[in-house]
């Protein structure tokens, strides 16, 4: 199975809140599943944290994700062109490209936001 990691999920995995303790966390675990990171995360960190939302070391994150195994997913035009048609439930930029990408890539989204329902793509919640 291909799961696309939200920013919310990859956070708390690096912290090890995920990691096995719930149905999410053992999906991520299970090495058969292909586990994507996207820039699109790692952007959102560092947007985050220079405003000072957030306080996650970027270096730690990629480091992490690379110890991990998982993919990096980078951006591409059909990406964009998937986000173009994306109904807008709510006002979330970050996520709107990340269920755009999950879509494309045929990836379920591994999210806790309960505010993505109603969106193309397969929802696994964490």
């Amino acid at each position: 199975m291909k799961l696309l990691l939200d920013t919310n999920v990859v956070i708390r995995w690096m912290a090890s809140e995920e990691a096995g303790r719930t149905d999410a966390g053992r999906l991520i675990a299970d090495p058969a599943n292909e586990i994507l990171l996207s820039i699109v995360s790692l952007w959102e960190i560092v947007v985050k944290s220079r405003i000072g939302k957030l306080d996650v070391a970027l270096d730690a994150v990629i480091a992490d994700a690379a110890a991990n195994g998982f993919n990096r997913l980078g951006l591409e035009d059909a990406h964009l062109r998937a986000l173009r048609r994306l109904p807008k439930h709510h006002r979330d930029p970050f996520d709107h490209l990340l269920i755009a990408q999950a879509i494309i890539e045929g990836a379920a989204f591994v999210t806790a936001d309960r505010k993505l329902e109603g969106y193309p793509v397969e929802l696994i919640r964490a």
